[in-house]
């Protein structure tokens, strides 16, 4: 067991939190934008990695801002055993949980030591579409759902990033709903920036492209989940109707890559869509872009969503229930039927056509985001929950 430890200090309550890796995605970068805040409430983090798969902004801030540990164990067992070390060293008052393989070494490494558990709910795991996905065996799916649901006893409390998460674990984990409390993830604004100008047109300047281009967004990392070749299907029917329309991909490549690789050639679409692979500048292509696109076939809430409202981005999305939710029910984006390549194309089209409208939702956007969506007051209402469940040991 190695890693990264800062001094030890005085502090309220420790909370140890357990996640798959120190990887770009939403529950890593969520994490390490609330770090310094839960360190300002006097909350001591310590971060456990079950292994060492750095990438992207997450990675270096939580290796500045936390005492991050790298359990490096690639079997059950193991990682269970050097869980328990660290909690056997460290004694925190509460074990917070994330993704379904941390989250069963954690359910597993607690049992029977009093420490109360909090497991995060960030997605929509056992969705009937899912199973529709090639690299999902749907009785292997029912397996993960078995273990996930009988372990979910020693879970403590859970959280839920939005209500549309909260409904799918009670229906498909039987979880009571009083054990459930949903906080949304959050942004921070100063992270993220200013939109202006000036940025954008620097961004498109230093990708070749044209101030007067129509730019398209999509974020995500290359799997079946988040619906990009449905955008790629939907892309001949955009150019016809926009010649100057420019797609931009941006994430990792993974599972759904070689499909995607494929849906390029056959559709002949050559620069006019353009695949940046992982990017850590996410917020400036925002800026730069007239539309992010974000057809995915189930969420658990969206974090590109909350940075494409934060910067003013307009947005059209499918109308599944944790976007739907984010979106509040289509006022703050364009909201489309799910799995539809031309209805994708029909509303991208709207979006990019109708100014008004989409000037409207791109304002309400800015306003949600602030209410709702600000780092400042998710955290705030982690650390409560925190309080709380440690309160109650």
């Amino acid at each position: 067991m190695g890693g990264i430890r800062t001094p030890q200090h005085m502090a309220d309550l420790t909370v140890l939190h357990i996640i798959d890796s120190l990887g770009a995605g939403g529950a890593e970068r969520s994490l390490a934008e609330m770090l310094p805040r839960f360190e300002g409430a006097g909350i001591r983090s310590i971060v456990c990695c079950l292994e060492q798969r750095h990438h992207g902004v997450a990675s270096s801030v939580l290796e500045r801002e936390g005492d991050v540990r790298i359990l490096d164990r690639h079997r059950l067992v193991p990682r269970v055993g050097a869980f328990r070390r660290v909690l056997t060293e460290e004694a925190p008052d509460l074990v917070h949980t994330t993704l379904f393989a941390s989250t069963i070494v954690g359910r597993l490494a607690t049992r029977r030591t009093g420490i109360p558990v909090l497991s995060s709910l960030v997605n929509t795991p056992y969705t009937a579409v899912r199973r529709h996905d090639p690299k999902v065996k749907s009785l292997a799916l029912t397996g993960v759902r078995v273990v996930d649901a009988l372990s979910a006893r020693w879970t403590t409390h859970f959280h839920a990033i939005t209500h549309a998460v909260k409904d799918a674990a009670i229906d498909t984990l039987h979880v009571a709903p009083d054990r459930i409390t949903v906080i949304p993830r959050g942004r921070s604004r100063d992270r993220l920036g200013e939109p202006s100008r000036e940025r954008r047109s620097a961004v498109r300047a230093s990708l070749g492209l044209t101030d007067d281009a129509a730019v398209l967004i999509s974020v995500g990392r290359q799997e079946y989940q988040k619906g990009q070749q449905l955008l790629l299907e939907a892309m001949p029917a955009i150019l016809a109707r926009t010649p100057d329309t420019v797609l931009l991909i941006a994430g990792r490549r993974g599972a759904a890559s070689a499909a995607l690789d494929d849906a390029h050639r056959r559709l002949t679409l050559g620069d006019r869509v353009r695949f940046l692979g992982h990017r850590d500048d996410v917020p400036d292509l925002l800026v730069a872009s007239d539309l992010l696109v974000f057809p995915s076939l189930f969420e658990g809430l969206g974090g590109t969503l909350l940075e494409a409202m934060a910067l003013g981005t307009p947005i059209v999305a499918s109308d599944v229930p944790a976007i739907r939710e984010v979106l509040a029910d289509g006022d703050v984006g364009l909201l489309v039927e799910p799995g539809s390549a031309s209805a994708l194309a029909s509303a991208v089209w709207s979006a990019l056509r109708d100014q008004p409208s989409t000037e409207r939702r791109r304002r309400a956007a800015v306003e949600r985001f602030a209410t709702e969506y600000s780092i400042e007051r998710t955290t705030d209402h982690m650390i409560e929950l925190y309080q709380r469940i440690a309160a109650a040991r």
